[in-house]
């Protein structure tokens, strides 16, 4: 059974720091990559960034250069998205999607293979 799992949302202050991670299960996670989401209310879903498990490469938005980090451990499975400087604009509830192959930007969201359930962020000003 496949398996997509966010945690590590919360409740935080401006300027405070998050770790969000993603466990994978049920699928070659080696040969995927694993994108991180946001959804803000009333917003459509906004890609954060991304990470290639094959080769490592790591992309983002541009909002969140040079304050968020992701990473990936793979002998468990998870990738991990840190959270810097975050600001009021940040919150919204994060999803975890994973897609074989390189990182790529799909319009229509079931282009991606695996979707989590999500995870809330609030930043509060």
């Amino acid at each position: 059974e496949v398996q997509v799992v966010e945690s590590g949302g919360g409740l935080v202050q401006a300027g405070g720091s998050l770790r969000l991670s993603c466990a994978a299960s049920g699928f070659t996670f080696d040969d995927y990559a694993i994108h991180w989401f946001r959804q803000a209310p009333g917003k459509g879903r906004e890609g954060v960034s991304c990470i290639s498990v094959p080769d490592g490469s790591t992309y983002y938005a541009d909002s969140v250069k040079g304050r968020f980090a992701i990473s990936s451990d793979n002998a468990k499975k998870t990738v991990y998205l840190q959270m810097n400087s975050l600001k009021s604009e940040d919150t919204a509830v994060y999803y975890c999607a994973a897609e074989v192959g390189p990182c790529r930007y799909h319009v229509e969201l079931d282009e991606y293979d695996y979707w989590g359930q999500g995870t809330q962020v609030t930043v509060s000003s």
